[in-house]
């Protein structure tokens, strides 16, 4: 990944091509980010309904359900999750102690994803959140 501008882009963008999947946004981040990312995706896809879609949003990978779900993505030095909802992160910080949060942004490892127990957590409480919605 390229920081440019403030903003990060993948290879496919900066190629000229910005990804219209998750299988391409992931085509063209580099290792170790691709693996680390791909386990996070097989989490988040076992938990989500089965309505839930996959998308590319901000030029990064994602889910909806009812709305907006959740984002990851991959930078050079980091990966980071964004679970769409900044009161969860405040609702987990402390299972979040050790990782870097900002209002809506966590960072860990480029080589180690967030632990699948909390990363579990984190996404059904957000089904949940999308769930109650108004319609």
């Amino acid at each position: 990944m390229k920081k440019t501008n403030g903003k990060t882009r993948s290879a496919a963008m900066k190629r000229g091509n910005a990804p219209s999947t998750v299988d391409e946004y992931l085509a063209g981040v580099p290792e170790p980010q691709r693996t680390t990312l791909k386990k996070m995706r097989a989490v988040i896809r076992s938990l989500v309904p089965a309505e839930a879609t996959e998308c590319i949003s901000y030029g990064i990978g994602g889910f909806k359900y009812k709305g907006p779900l959740v984002w990851f993505a991959a930078f050079k030095d980091h990966c980071s999750f964004f679970p769409g909802n900044s009161t969860l992160i405040a609702e987990f910080k402390d299972d979040l102690k050790g990782f870097p949060t900002s209002k809506g942004t966590i960072r860990f490892p480029v080589d180690q994803p967030l632990p699948a127990a909390l990363l579990k957590k984190i996404v059904q409480a957000r089904v949940k959140q999308n769930d109650l919605k108004k319609k």
